[in-house]
């Protein structure tokens, strides 16, 4: 499978982006890398690209919705959200995410289209088509027992047990705590763990407000990020449990990668298909060559059979019709002996030819008629033809006469 380019937008245009190169099962490649759009680009071009950005954009909620509502679903959710939200429904991007059972509560993610607009006009700039679009909260670590949170530069990111990520500024770390610690039930002590995830430089600013609240918690295990927290993201891509913002009429861009890999495929499958048609070909008329071969030298085996006197098998159709027809225009063959027959005793009803023998030229014949006067008009025939008929013998039977007649031609 292909690898993805995980690329994180900045929250100011003064910071550069981050970028990171992961396999298909989230593992990073290589280390990551920051600079300008241009330089990523450049690890875009053969691999699958998911684009993150700032949480704090996206405003993500479970709206109670009817499980029965089917296509009309994207239809509902505006509604469902409206008085909750400051701006128009009309201003803002409603991306939908899988439903989990039978719950009523469906994930969105909603961002204003002007935003949503600007950063795809950005990649765009940069020569980046995304594949996918995620809010940095949404590829927060989910973990049902535990708290996690993310402590960054700017800000902080919350995901209470069973509930939704929540983006803040890093000064509300004190709030966020407080929202580590409400959600799913808690455990026998009336606490329960949280995991933080942050970089050393964060960690030592903070680590005295963290310690304070440590008696609020079952236990707080820190992991320091040494290369920044896009590794952590990658970990969540395989899970396809992030709703991309890439929907509706903003889908197209993802459907071209889409089609461009499916193009790709059929291509493929075209130049397979035409390369094996030519090895069918090739096969074929190796066989053809071998049979022609073979009966070539049938030919050839043949034509010395019939004409020992003649070296070279040259031409041997055209030379043995012409022997064949000079044959009978001597007028000594058999075909033209039975065709002169044949003549003769249809000219003599009731008579039959009971036995052939050809020899030399001529043809000796054994005729069944109802007496001898018909055998010698069948001689007669014969002769008037232009063939020698010569009755050599005959007798009397119970059904009527038997008779002996030679033929050949008159010239020998």
């Amino acid at each position: 499978m292909a690898e993805w380019l995980l690329l994180r937008l900045p929250r100011t245009p003064e910071q550069p982006a981050t970028w990171l190169v992961v396999d298909a099962q989230g593992a990073p490649t290589g280390p990551p890398q920051s600079g300008p759009l241009n330089l990523a680009a450049a690890r875009a071009a053969t691999r699958r690209v998911c684009v993150i950005v700032p949480g704090a954009e996206v405003l993500l909620a479970a709206p109670e919705v009817p499980v029965k509502t089917g296509a009309k679903l994207q239809q509902l959710v505006p509604f469902a959200l409206e008085e909750h939200l400051a701006d128009n429904i009309e201003d803002l991007h409603f991306a939908i995410g899988r439903r989990s059972g039978d719950s009523t509560g469906v994930p969105v993610a909603v961002v204003a289209r002007a935003l949503l607009e600007e950063w795809l006009t950005v990649l765009r700039s940069g020569g980046i088509e995304p594949e996918a679009v995620y809010a940095d909260s949404e590829l927060l670590p989910q973990n049902p027992g535990q708290a996690v949170a993310l402590l960054e530069e700017d800000a902080v990111f919350v995901r209470p047990p069973g509930g939704s990520p929540v983006t803040l500024p890093a000064d509300a770390l004190g709030e966020a705590l407080v929202i580590a610690q409400s959600g799913a039930d808690t455990t026998a002590t009336g606490a329960r763990g949280l995991i933080l995830y942050t970089g050393a430089a964060e960690w030592h600013r903070h680590a005295a407000q963290i310690e304070a609240a440590r008696p609020h918690f079952d236990g707080i295990k820190v992991q320091l990020l040494t290369g920044g927290p896009l590794a952590l993201f990658a970990q969540q891509l395989p899970q396809g449990s992030a709703i991309n913002l890439l929907q509706g009429g903003y889908a197209p861009t993802s459907s071209r990668a889409v089609g461009l890999r499916a193009w790709r495929l059929a291509a493929m499958l075209l130049v397979a298909l035409f390369l094996l048609h030519i090895v069918g070909k090739s096969a074929e008329l190796t066989l053809l060559k071998r049979h022609e071969h073979q009966l070539d030298v049938s030919i050839r085996d043949t034509f010395h059979s019939a004409m020992p006197g003649d070296a070279s098998a040259q031409d041997a159709r055209r030379r043995m019709e012409q022997r064949l027809l000079a044959a009978r225009g001597a007028g000594g063959g058999l075909l033209p002996a039975l065709q002169a027959l044949a003549q003769a005793r249809d000219s003599v009803p009731g008579t039959n030819v009971q036995s052939l023998n050809f020899h030399a030229g001529t043809l000796e014949m054994k005729l069944a008629a109802p007496d001898a006067a018909s055998l010698d008009k069948v001689s007669q025939a014969l002769r008037g033809n232009g063939w020698q008929a010569d009755l050599t013998g005959g007798n009397n039977t119970a059904a009527g006469y038997e008779g002996l007649i030679q033929v050949h031609s008159s010239g020998t």
